[in-house]
């Protein structure tokens, strides 16, 4: 899954991506640990990089707005 966001989607849009991410993961998730998929293992590995780099997104974004508002 490839997460492309648009400069003007909002924190509340990137946290509903965070959700839908983690949820779409879960299946290549039960497939690697339940299963030992290891081609599952390396989908989840690089969905886990991607919600990382959303993430962090967030982070900043909340941290400016929180200064913004000082």
């Amino acid at each position: 899954m490839v997460i492309c966001l648009a400069d003007n989607t909002t924190i509340m849009e990137k946290f509903e991506k965070v959700k839908e991410l983690v949820s779409a993961i879960e299946a290549d998730a039960t497939k690697f640990y339940d299963g030992g998929n290891a081609a599952a293992g390396t989908r989840v590995r690089k969905a886990m990089q991607d919600l990382k780099v959303l993430a962090q997104e967030i982070r900043a974004e909340v941290t400016e707005k929180k200064s913004s508002a000082k």
